[in-house]
C-alpha cells in the first residue's frame, strides 16, 4: 500500500463558506437583468473606498472586464513603487457598468484612497459627503474638506446622486497590527460611524488574496479552504466592523491579458451582494434623511 498524503499546511478539513464555483454565468445573468426597486432612479451610485494601493481602480476595472469578456483598463490605476504612500485617484470618478451595449442600472463612483497619515477628519468627511451626494462628479480632493460655498458642492442632492452601498476595499496583505493599517482601520471606522445610522450597507472586498496566501496563490479555488485568508477575513471584520457575511475575497485582474472564470465568479458574487444590498437600502428612501 502506498503512504497517504499529507494535507499541506494551512488548509482546512472542509471549505468554511459554501460556494459555488459554476454559478458564473447564472451570476452574470442575474445582475444584466437586475431591475431598481425605484422606477425615478436610473442607476444606484456604489462608493468606493479604501487604503492606498489596496486595488480600488483595479477592482472596478476587473468588474468592468467580467462584463465586456476582456480586460479593461478604464479606471487608471498606479501600478509603480514610488506611489505607495500617495493616492494616485485625486478626483471623483463615477463608471457606468456596461455589458456588450448596454448600460447596466449601477456604477461605481472612485475616491482618493485613504493615505496612512494622522487620522485627522478631512478624508472621512469627504468621503461621507460623497456618499450623501453632496460632491459633485470632479472634484478634486484636497487637504481641506469640502465646504458649502465650493462650485463642486450640491446643496440638495437627489436620490441619484447618492451612495446606496459602500465598498471598503482593503489589500489581504495589510491585515495585521502595524501602525498604518491601524491609522487605515480608524479611518475606516470614522466613515462607518457617521453612516451606520442612516442604514447605509457596507461590504468589504479583500484584494490579493493570491499574494496573501500561497496555497490560494496556486489555486484561488482553496480561498474558502486557506485558514489564512479566513483568519484574515475575521480580523478585518473585528478591525473595521464589517460582518464576515459582508467580507468578500478576490482577485483583480493585474498582469493577465485575458479573463478567467475562476477570477470571474468571486468577483461577480462580491458585486452581487453589494448590487442587492444597494437596492434595498434605495427602496427604503433617501440616504441622506
Amino acid at each position: 500500500m502506498g503512504a497517504r498524503k499529507s494535507k499541506p499546511s494551512g488548509v482546512l478539513d472542509e471549505a468554511w463558506r459554501i460556494f459555488d464555483w459554476g454559478q458564473k454565468e447564472v451570476l452574470k445573468d442575474r445582475l444584466e437583468k437586475f431591475t431598481l426597486s425605484n422606477p425615478d432612479v436610473t442607476k444606484i451610485k456604489i462608493l468606493v473606498a479604501g487604503q492606498i494601493g489596496a486595488g480600488k481602480s483595479s477592482f472596478i476595472n476587473s468588474v468592468l472586464s467580467v462584463f465586456q469578456g476582456e480586460i479593461v483598463n478604464e479606471a487608471l490605476a498606479d501600478t509603480s513603487s514610488s506611489g505607495a504612500c500617495r493616492s494616485f485617484t485625486k478626483r471623483l470618478r463615477a463608471y457606468r457598468i456596461r455589458s456588450a451595449d448596454a448600460d447596466l442600472p449601477y456604477e461605481f463612483c472612485d475616491i482618493k484612497g485613504l493615505e496612512p497619515e494622522k487620522i485627522s477628519e478631512c478624508q472621512p468627511d469627504d468621503i461621507v459627503k460623497t456618499i450623501y451626494g453632496h460632491v459633485k462628479e470632479g472634484y478634486k480632493f484636497e487637504e481641506k474638506s469640502l465646504t458649502s460655498d465650493d462650485d463642486h458642492y450640491i446643496q440638495n442632492p437627489s436620490l441619484s446622486d447618492q451612495a446606496f452601498c459602500v465598498v471598503y476595499v482593503i489589500d489581504a496583505n495589510t491585515i495585521h497590527l502595524a501602525a498604518d493599517d491601524k491609522i487605515i482601520t480608524e479611518k475606516l471606522k470614522l466613515i462607518r460611524q457617521a453612516i451606520s445610522d442612516k442604514g447605509i450597507p457596507q461590504v468589504i472586498v479583500m484584494t490579493k488574496v493570491d499574494e496573501a496566501c500561497p496555497l490560494v496563490n496556486n489555486d484561488l479555488k482553496m480561498v474558502y479552504r486557506s485558514e489564512k485568508i479566513k483568519k484574515k477575513m475575521e480580523l478585518c471584520s473585528a478591525k473595521v466592523g464589517v460582518p464576515v457575511s459582508h467580507i468578500f475575497p478576490v482577485k483583480n485582474y493585474h498582469n493577465e491579458i485575458n479573463t478567467n472564470d475562476v477570477v470571474d465568479v468571486l468577483i461577480l458574487k462580491a458585486l452581487d451582494q453589494i448590487v442587492r444590498s444597494a437596492n434595498a437600502r434605495l427602496r427604503r428612501g433617501a440616504s441622506n434623511k
